[in-house]
């Protein structure tokens, strides 16, 4: 019984180290990337090139995890017809959404930018609907409008708000709800069930490539006008290992919890985002309305998730219930056949 109770509480414990390993990773990068790209502090104006180079990181030390140090395992199945026709679409959305959200930084406030990333849910339902995914219920009518109300009363509440940045900050929400439908569309439907790690393995070459395109034509002339380089190439370097590392908590957060679990630690974590950057960041200026609109629209998100939940619950019974079903006509053939081959 003790040793029972015992291992309970380490697994509890484990849990909750990751979730606070999740959340402080993912608040950590996205005020590490911020204070990168911000001219104030380290002024490395350029968000195609940082994405960039995380990707590239990204790729190179996956190889050496997965396939020279043998520390991970990446799941096989993979071929040349679904890498050109599934991830190559999700590696090219991944990169646009990570290039538009970096980009934002330079126009909005941290808070801002993510008060209007809780839209998200909104356009992933929209585009699910379009792609024949999702069915348009009063219920998630009402969902949708509450969220989008929300956003727009914290949108209302922003004091220096900069058209520019917005568009660029919807532009890569955009780009994330392609690419959770093309996830659903190319991957799920096609029965090829990826790991994490492996995600990263197959994503981060093509996301690079995709990247690499745009900032040859974009940035690389700034850069070059720029001269030489007054950039830390250690805090680059940090930047992108603390990327990778926050990878690594979702797998880790994915392998020890819940759905539910990790939606909450996402909702924590955009609160924290938000009041923390009010305190880090000399451009945000939290406003009453602002705060209010996003709880709103935080509440919105969190009856969405509920909502998702409930019917992948309820669908994962479905599939229990026919499996049971058809183990129970298997058992009742069995002494058919039996008493046929007894027969013979």
């Amino acid at each position: 019984m003790a040793d029972r109770l015992r291992a309970f509480c380490k697994d509890e414990i484990l849990t909750y180290a990751y979730l606070l390993l999740y959340i402080a990773l993912s608040s950590g990068q996205i005020f590490f990337n911020k204070w990168v790209l911000s001219s104030k502090e380290i002024n490395f104006p350029y968000p195609l090139g940082l994405t960039l180079l995380h990707m590239v990181f990204s790729s190179v030390l996956c190889f050496m995890l997965t396939k020279v140090l043998k520390i991970m395992k990446v799941e096989e199945g993979m071929t040349a017809d679904i890498y050109a026709t599934s991830v190559v679409p999700i590696g090219a959305m991944f990169a646009m959404t990570l290039w538009l959200g970096n980009t934002a930084y330079l126009y909005i406030s941290v808070a801002f930018a993510q008060m209007l990333k809780a839209i998200m849910p909104v356009a992933v339902f929209v585009l699910g609907v379009a792609a024949g995914l999702e069915i348009m219920s009063c219920r998630m009518l009402l969902i949708m409008s509450v969220i989008s109300f929300g956003v727009l009363v914290a949108s209302y509440g922003e004091i220096d708000i900069n058209w520019v940045g917005v568009v660029y900050q919807m532009g890569g929400v955009v780009g994330e709800a392609l690419r959770l439908i093309f996830m659903e569309i190319f991957v799920k439907r096609k029965g090829l069930k990826l790991n994490p790690i492996s995600v990263m393995y197959y994503v981060s070459p093509c996301s690079a490539l995709c990247l690499l395109i745009p900032w040859i034509f974009l940035e690389k002339p700034k850069m070059e006008a720029h001269g030489s380089w007054n950039f830390p190439p250690f805090v680059l370097l940090l930047n992108c290992l603390c990327t990778f590392a926050l990878n690594l908590s979702v797998f880790l957060v994915i392998t020890h919890t819940s759905a539910l679990t990790i939606r909450v630690a996402g909702v924590v974590k955009d609160w924290v985002v938000v009041l923390l950057s009010a305190l880090l960041f000399a451009d945000t200026k939290l406003t009453v309305i602002n705060l209010f609109g996003y709880g709103i629209a935080i509440a919105g998100v969190a009856a969405y998730n509920n909502h998702k939940l409930k019917k992948e619950a309820s669908r994962a019974s479905v599939n229990d219930s026919d499996a049971n079903i058809n183990e129970s006509e298997l058992a009742e053939s069995e002494p058919l056949v039996a008493s046929s081959a007894s027969s013979k």
